[in-house]
């Protein structure tokens, strides 16, 4: 299934966090917060302004992004978890 976000709509894969520390301890299931850091898969058109222009959004896909704990709306595609977002929900580019 193809997923295109409206406006300035994120469609992002939340990247799940290392199992075991960097000393060695597994973590549960149970322990594990919700991750915060994902890939965007997919961007909406831009957000359209009062004056009837588009603001080009900055996120393109492929970006890797941080965004706030609680933010967006869980979605499964084809069994796989997302999220959909607004753009401003998203706090950080990671720059490589």
């Amino acid at each position: 299934m193809n997923i295109r976000p409206l406006q300035d709509g994120v469609l992002i894969q939340p990247i799940e966090a290392s199992k075991e520390t960097k000393s060695g301890i597994i973590i549960p299931d149970s322990a594990k917060e919700k991750p915060m850091e994902g890939k965007v898969k997919a961007v909406g058109e831009g957000k359209m302004n009062e004056n009837g222009t588009r603001t080009q959004s900055e996120l393109k896909e492929g970006n890797k992004v941080l965004y706030g704990k609680y933010s967006g709306t869980e979605i499964k595609i084809d069994g796989a978890d997302y999220l959909l977002m607004k753009e401003n929900d998203i706090l950080a580019i990671c720059e490589s």
